[in-house]
């Protein structure tokens, strides 16, 4: 069964929060797909992602390189699975891809500061549920620390 984990952001960034869920999900041993809307989003995050923290690498392309498929992490603006992932990310309010229920783990980060993030993210979670996906909330606390919410 797919689990979806919304992470709904508050005064943080997608910038600030996706790399270390990445990170996470390398050393489970996860493929991931982060998809966006945009060709420039999804650009502004491959070179984010170069450069986040002086003492990490996340090994990372965007679809367009040939070796796409060799990628853990492939940036993406389609609904494809260029590099056979286990796991989306979904960013900027992307949509979920017809075929979720082929993935392990779905995340959707969501701006709370967003009406119409807020407002697409509540479509996809009354749509994970009527598919029988496990579905889970989590905010951070006052500390920035993710909590499983109800």
């Amino acid at each position: 069964m797919t689990e979806v984990l919304f992470y709904h952001l508050q005064n943080m960034t997608v910038e600030n929060v996706l790399p270390p869920l990445l990170e996470k999900s390398l050393e489970r041993g996860w493929r991931v797909v982060v998809q966006s809307t945009s060709e420039e989003r999804a650009d502004a995050l491959d070179a984010h992602l170069w450069t986040y923290r002086d003492d990490s690498f996340l090994p990372h392309a965007t679809w367009r390189v040939n070796d796409a498929a060799d990628q853990p992490i492939v940036l993406a603006v389609e609904a494809d699975n260029p590099n056979g992932a286990n796991v989306r990310f979904l960013v900027d309010s992307a949509a979920l891809p017809q075929d979720a229920e082929g993935y392990e783990r779905m995340v959707l980060l969501f701006n709370g500061d967003d009406p119409d993030a807020l407002a697409l993210a509540r479509s996809a979670w009354t749509d994970c549920k009527a598919r029988g996906f496990d579905v889970t909330y989590w905010q951070a606390d006052e500390r920035g620390r993710w909590q499983k919410r109800n």
